[in-house]
């Protein structure tokens, strides 16, 4: 809402020279025209042109004409202009602007022309944002009067322009994770361009090639002209045990499945959640309502939520959030929870996601910074007690979660209300808020999320801007598909987080003695334990079972307790010093707030052994890949607390070093030191360090299943979870089992 709305219609125009769809991430040189209106413009009076922060497309300049994102601008009556861009100087979500500032008064008709983009003198132009968007608005504001209170454009007088995705350039495959033998599920194939977004420029015949017999599946299909998705619904398999289907073209495997795991004893099955992401109407990208489409249809998760920052949410929003949940929740098939995000300063408990199991449920805000209205004050909750108690009755679930402001869960908790902290997000990886919350004595679940700005929710890849990893998921564990059941198994933290991958995990105590089980009646006897459940029990020594079947091969899982390590399992461990694969892994953020964002400028080179092959994981923006020849590679990503690595397959990854150069850290390490076990560099900051450590040549197993014995002692409680690291660098998080002796 703009500040000033005095007298918008005689402010001027604007438009641009596009009329047609324009591609995502492509280059571009586009015309802006502004033309002022029945006031014109004073003496060093302005305009400003505003796009949402979100976008990612290059940030422009007025400096280097040959460089990329160069603007020009001129002037009809020849009046000289200052101008600077900036990208935090706006009032959110319209954060990057451009000003232009008159250096002599415009009369009407007069105008102001920007080539944005400008390659007259041999510059690329400038790439656009890499996500779709219906409308791309360039937002225009005047300050007609040299006040510099500027008026905002009427909406038909905003330059549009429509973003749609490029042709396919790779394909993801979609199983459900855990079902009874007989259920009938849905195989999706989706294609995407090179920056994710699904996209419908496709036309191909492709080859379904299953693990085991599914009855139903074609052996070809023809993807042309779906809107990105393929389904195959009512497909079906006779007995337990593990499927995985190939998607196959040529004889080339475009994509591998995750793995559909089919049980007869199992008490649950699995959906996936991405409960945590934003729309247009707050500082997100396409409408709510393309929201909840592109999650059920394109993002393809089971459970998804709105959490729009409640300081933009109006009232009238909030009517339109929770009318949209009840239209697009459908018991059995989707569910949409009706949400925001309280979103107060860490100072009084930072960001908490709030969900109502029903509509019609009063927003309580932090504060109103962004919403002009003062409609219904004692829903105001100035801080994270306030907002617990006032939640205190409602049928309500909240989530800590670390984004521009980070959660303080030493600040205010609720065991009745926060059974989970949220260790994942676009916003990058965040253990240290779970092993806080652990260390402080809660009792909680791990979740994750996308907290997705570039309406992909279920899907939200970074694209090339300050999110720095993929939107994270969370898998639930569930009797079926409804709100009773996600809210009653939330509350006993059944669930699991990943970075965004789907893979199946169990992880039991088995063979409980004397064992009672905490449920929200009270108590009942068991005799083993899944994740998220608190235990009391009278053994002296712990059976933890667990088994992993993934898309992707098994590099390390960790047994925690708390913040404590107990095991680190390498399954290729067997394997030591026989292969040539050499990891080299960068990871960890420089601290907790929004100045988190770690980049690597990195060089690498090896003093007698040469590169034969490269392979680079959560490299998200591919137009920075690893520049890699003979015995030298260079690459430029960033980490925000999670990582990013570089594989390589040498002639001789025995002799010689290995020298790697940044600005964050310079070392050498000979070749012959390194072993499966990490060797580390600790660069400072959060966690911010360089691991390098050898793996076997081929990809590691996707299938793990082991049994450990721990102690249990009298005068502890165990809190036992997993954390697994897959070979692709994605990750996942168990919910802890919490376990103690009735002494």
């Amino acid at each position: 809402m703009p500040l000033n709305t005095y007298r918008p219609d005689l402010m001027g125009s604007a438009y641009i020279n596009v009329s047609d769809p324009v591609v995502c991430g492509s280059w571009q040189s586009i015309e802006f025209v502004y033309t002022a209106g029945h006031f014109g413009i004073d003496d060093s009076g302005s305009i400003k042109i505003c796009f949402r922060s979100a976008s990612d497309q290059t940030r422009f300049q007025m400096t280097q004409p040959t460089a990329a994102g160069f603007v020009a601008i001129q002037t009809s009556n020849g009046a000289p202009v200052k101008t600077w861009f900036e990208s935090n100087r706006n009032i959110r979500p319209w954060h990057h602007t451009l000003y232009i500032q008159c250096g002599r008064f415009l009369s009407e008709g007069d105008q102001i022309r920007v080539i944005f983009g400008d390659q007259s003198q041999g510059g690329p132009g400038f790439r656009t944002q890499t996500f779709a968007e219906t409308s791309f608005e360039f937002r225009v504001h005047v300050d007609a009067f040299a006040t510099y209170d500027y008026v905002m454009l009427p909406a038909d007088q905003q330059p549009t322009m429509q973003l749609v995705p490029g042709p396919a350039a790779r394909f993801r495959a979609i199983l459900p994770t855990l079902r009874f033998v007989d259920d009938s599920f849905e195989f999706a194939i989706k294609a995407e361009d090179r920056w994710g977004n699904p996209t419908s420029l496709v036309d191909v015949e492709l080859m379904l090639k299953p693990s085991r017999p599914v009855a139903g599946l074609p052996d070809l299909v023809k993807m042309r002209q779906c809107d990105g998705v393929l389904k195959i619904p009512n497909l079906r398999v006779a007995e337990a045990g593990q499927l995985w289907i190939d998607v196959v073209h040529d004889g080339e495997i475009l994509a591998h499945s995750n793995v559909l795991v089919s049980s007869q004893s199992h008490p649950y099955r699995h959906y996936w959640s991405d409960m945590h992401g934003q729309s247009e109407e707050t500082v997100g990208t396409n409408s709510a309502r393309e929201y909840f489409t592109f999650a059920r249809d394109k993002g393809l998760v089971d459970i998804i939520g709105h959490q729009g920052n409640d300081f933009q949410i109006t009232d009238a929003f909030w009517d339109e959030l929770n009318r949209l949940t009840a239209e697009f929740d459908q018991p059995g098939r989707f569910l949409a929870i009706p949400g925001y995000e309280w979103s107060g300063n860490t100072s009084v408990g930072g960001d908490h996601n709030v969900w109502y199991r029903t509509e019609g449920r009063p927003i309580y805000r932090a504060h109103r910074a962004l919403v002009m209205e003062d409609s219904q004050p004692q829903h105001d909750c100035l801080d994270a007690n306030a907002l617990f108690s006032k939640l205190a009755d409602e049928d309500a679930l909240i989530v800590a979660h670390v984004g521009g402001r980070y959660a303080d869960v030493k600040y205010a908790h609720s065991a009745k209300l926060e059974p989970s902290v949220e260790v994942h997000s676009a916003w990058g990886t965040f253990e240290w808020i779970v092993e806080e919350a652990l260390s402080s004595g809660y009792r909680v679940g791990i979740v994750a999320a996308s907290d997705g700005h570039k309406g992909r929710p279920g899907a939200s890849y970074p694209g090339a801007s300050k999110f720095g990893s993929y939107g994270g998921l969370t898998c639930h564990l569930l009797p079926e598909l409804s709100r009773d059941a996600l809210f009653a198994e939330f509350r006993q933290r059944h669930h699991y987080a990943t970075t965004g991958c789907r893979p199946y995990l169990d992880i039991r105590l088995i063979g409980l003695q004397n064992a009672t089980r905490e449920i929200p009646t009270g108590v009942e006897r068991v005799e083993e334990a899944l994740m998220g459940d608190i235990i009391v029990c009278e053994n002296t020594e712990l059976t933890l079972q667990f088994e992993i079947a993934a898309q992707s091969g098994v590099e390390r899982i960790e047994i925690r307790d708390g913040s404590s390590l107990l095991d680190c399992i390498r399954p290729h461990e067997s394997s030591r010093d026989s292969g040539r694969r050499v990891r080299v892994q960068c990871e960890g953020a420089e601290y907790r707030g929004r100045g988190r964002l770690v980049s690597w400028d990195v060089s690498v080179e090896f003093s007698d052994a040469t590169i034969e092959r490269t392979s680079a994981y959560n490299f998200w923006n591919p137009d920075k890949p690893v520049d890699a020849q003979s015995s030298i590679a260079h690459w430029s990503n960033v980490t925000t607390g999670g990582t990013h690595c570089v594989d390589f397959w040498l002639n001789d990854p025995t002799e010689g070093d290995l020298t790697f150069s940044s600005q964050v850290a310079t070392f050498t390490v000979p070749l012959r030191s390194l072993g499966t076990q990490d060797y580390r560099v600790d660069c400072g900051g959060l966690d911010k360090a360089v691991r390098i450590f050898r793996l076997p040549d081929d990809p590691l197993p996707a299938f793990f299943s082991e049994t450990r014995s721990i102690k249990l002692h009298h005068h502890a409680e165990r809190r036992l979870y997993l954390k697994v690291v897959f070979e692709d660098g994605h990750m996942a998080w168990t919910s802890p089992i919490f376990v103690r002796h009735p002494e």
